[in-house]
């Protein structure tokens, strides 16, 4: 069996570094808004050439809050409008509705399956207040073009770099675009805790402030509550863990780019549509993080069928897209045929900053006897 993902594998590369980094915790007696918290904060505010990194407690609520903090500050209000992929997880979603604003679904760029600033554009309305670009599969939105819109009309730009750690365009990295960014260190990410982890990372003074209020229960100071907050925090042990995690991720962020190279100039499956053309691949990479390799194929689940019994596991990002959702069906009867096409017919590859090229070109060779 060639598995999806090996998170075993992957964090057994590092275990005597994690284990020394829990003992570290253990030992210090303070287990919530300790040192090592403080100290990745820092390390990965400087990762990603931001002035501030905040801890929370997962991927989702880094989007929750920023969006509950730009309201506190009277930057938005209860249903202004949010333009978002249609395309995406349902998180980026949910956080705009958690906080009683507007989600304005736009389709995609079918080159690269992320948010079109051409279809931004076209759906700013006078309620428009914000957009929600989405670094979807671990390639970064356009965001010079997303940034420019954003400017003319005056809107707030939340990156979600829940799957883009890493990824950067023109040496300026995802989560260094926005006015804030979300990002996820769920275990499966290219950044991943040992279990649910987030962050916020901005360079505005004022919104990080406080961000770091309405995460520990819109307080300061202890006892002294100026918010409504809620209790998001990363907690130390997992703070350690990213830690020691951080400091390969550029090196397992190459290993991921290698794999999708040998995929790209490989796969030679016509039925096969591939996330980047070979002729493109090398300038690609100069930016992608390769948090998944996507192919698509009209016949997805006799593929997905075949390869799993050729003991490959494949995994489906996503098989409902959220406004075909039950959350949501006020949303059910709206139609975006690209985002719909897309839902039937995407098919993620195995990838990770441990999975052998071996193993890479065994799925390769079977997608490559492959017949409709």
């Amino acid at each position: 069996m060639i598995p999806f993902l090996d998170l075993k594998t992957i964090n057994a590369q590092y275990r005597d570094e994690l284990a020394q980094a829990c003992a570290r915790v253990i030992d210090s007696g303070w287990y919530v808004q300790g040192t090592e918290v403080k100290e990745f904060e820092q390390e990965f505010a400087a990762y990603c050439g931001t002035k501030h990194c905040i801890g929370v407690a997962n991927g989702l609520d880094a989007l929750i809050l920023t969006l509950r903090a730009w309201k506190e500050l009277g930057k938005l209000k209860e249903g202004d409008e949010v333009i978002v992929p249609a395309n995406t997880y349902i998180a980026s979603i949910l956080a705009i509705t958690e906080n009683r604003l507007v989600p304005v679904l736009v389709e995609p760029n079918m080159a690269t399956y992320n948010i079109c600033p051409i279809n931004v554009e076209a759906a700013v309305t006078e309620k428009t207040r914000a957009i929600l670009p989405v670094h979807l599969y671990g390639q970064m939105a356009d965001m010079p073009a997303i940034l420019d819109v954003a400017k003319r009309h005056n809107l707030l730009v939340l990156e979600d770099s829940a799957q883009a750690h890493g990824a950067s365009i023109n040496g300026i990295k995802a989560g260094n675009w926005g006015h804030a960014s979300g990002f996820s260190f769920y275990p499966g990410k290219n950044l991943g805790a040992l279990g649910d982890a987030g962050a916020v990372t901005t360079n505005d003074d004022e919104l990080a402030s406080t961000l770091r209020a309405l995460s520990n229960y819109g307080s300061h100071k202890k006892y002294e509550n100026l918010y409504q907050g809620v209790n998001s925090r990363l907690d130390e042990i997992q703070a350690a863990m990213l830690r020691v995690k951080l400091r390969y991720l550029d090196i397992e962020t190459q290993h991921r780019r290698e794999i999708a190279t040998t995929y790209t100039m490989g796969i030679g499956n016509l039925s096969i549509m591939l996330p980047i053309r070979q002729d493109s691949v090398i300038q690609d990479l100069a930016h992608h993080a390769f948090h998944l390799y996507v192919i698509r194929t009209k016949e997805r689940e006799a593929l997905q069928k075949y390869l799993a019994d050729e003991g490959i596991q494949t995994l489906i990002h996503y098989p409902v897209a959220p406004h075909k959702q039950c959350a949501y069906k006020l949303l059910n009867e709206k139609s975006f045929p690209i985002t719909e096409s897309l839902q039937h017919e995407v098919l993620s590859l195995p990838i990770s900053g441990s999975q052998s090229i071996e193993n890479t070109q065994s799925v390769i060779d079977a997608l490559n006897r492959w017949c409709r």
